[in-house]
């Protein structure tokens, strides 16, 4: 199932709960795929990025080479947040006259910190990743931010589409109220769609300028959307630890992606414990088996595999290795 999914599509989104092993499921996917020879990409969304800790290597918001067939990237939350205001600036100084530059500034100082920019942001670099990285990797696989994060990034495209059609029917009211006024402006001793003109041209101009932006950016949007949503192209897996409160976000999560037309492909139960290691964790699992029957009862077509509670951590390329064995002999079994 989980290998399947890897190695029928070109994205594969990976998330679910924090500390769960989001990125070790992400990495040695790609490593496997890689292996098989496809060219792979990781990028992990998550601002407490852990994929650098995991290959024992520096990884930054460049892509970097992890192993071979696999790169690696992490974006930067703070840095992709001040390209984004950087980049709506220079377009909003260059339509706006020139004595409202200055609050241009202010309006984007306040807008930094303002809810959702951050997501519309990170939403912009993956639209971004997207374009470019396809065309020279075989699989990206996004390690992404917890739960709450994820599914509100995975309900954006569809949501900052809506918003800039609304932006652009306000912008044809718009032009058709500014050449009604030119026409006004122009007086009788010009006639209708007569006179100079240009303090009308150049209105004009700027009105032309905020449309190409805005279908530009819908354009962006709604390619992003149709990559999301398509089910051949496209797969989520939901990672997530036998416990209560994870159980109970995935479930969550998966009603949330629905909702935002993101089918979710498979569950990863990790860290399972043993049942034949002692009382202590015989009796951890049949713990744990209560919570997996909770998942079962709710997401009953969802596909589950299941693996073990690990000695020792999972560090560098032949740890991710010997974990991605571990997930192929529990996919064969699955």
């Amino acid at each position: 199932m989980l290998l399947e999914l890897a190695a029928s599509r070109q994205v594969l989104f990976v998330g679910g709960k924090g500390g769960v092993g989001k990125t070790s499921v992400a990495s040695a996917l790609a490593l496997h795929q890689a292996r098989a020879g496809r060219r792979v990409l990781v990028v992990s969304t998550d601002p407490a990025h852990n994929l650098g800790h995991l290959w024992n290597r520096r990884v930054g918001d460049k892509v970097v080479s992890l192993a071979p067939g696999v790169s690696g990237m992490e974006i930067d939350p703070a840095r992709t947040t001040d390209e984004h205001l950087a980049a709506v600036g220079h377009t909003m100084r260059r339509l706006m006259p020139e004595h409202l530059s200055g609050e241009v500034s202010k309006h984007l100082e306040l807008a930094r910190d303002a809810p959702g920019t951050h997501e519309a942001a990170i939403l912009e670099r993956i639209a971004d990743v997207l374009e470019t990285a396809l065309q020279d990797h075989d699989l990206v696989v996004f390690d992404t931010a917890p739960s709450g994060h994820t599914a509100r990034l995975m309900s954006l495209p569809e949501t900052m589409s809506a918003w800039t059609e609304g932006l652009l029917r306000r912008q044809d009211r718009s032009e058709r109220f500014g050449a009604a006024l030119r026409g006004l402006d122009d007086g009788p001793e010009h006639g209708i769609v007569g006179g100079s003109g240009r303090r009308g041209d150049s209105r004009a101009e700027r009105d032309h300028e905020i449309r190409r932006v805005l279908l530009r950016r819908r354009a962006r949007f709604e390619r992003l959307r149709d990559v999301i949503s398509d089910e051949e192209r496209t797969a989520f897996v939901i990672v997530l630890a036998a416990e209560r409160l994870p159980v109970l976000e995935t479930i969550e999560l998966h009603g949330q992606l629905s909702r935002a037309g993101v089918r979710v492909g498979g569950l990863v139960v990790n860290k399972r414990s043993p049942e034949d290691s002692g009382d202590f964790l015989a009796e951890r699992r049949r713990q744990e088996d209560v919570h997996l029957a909770t998942i079962h009862k709710a997401l009953p077509n969802v596909p589950l595999i299941e693996l073990p509670l690990l000695s020792g951590d999972i560090v560098g390329e032949d740890a991710l290795e010997k974990f991605g064995a571990r997930i192929e002999r529990a996919d064969a079994t699955a």
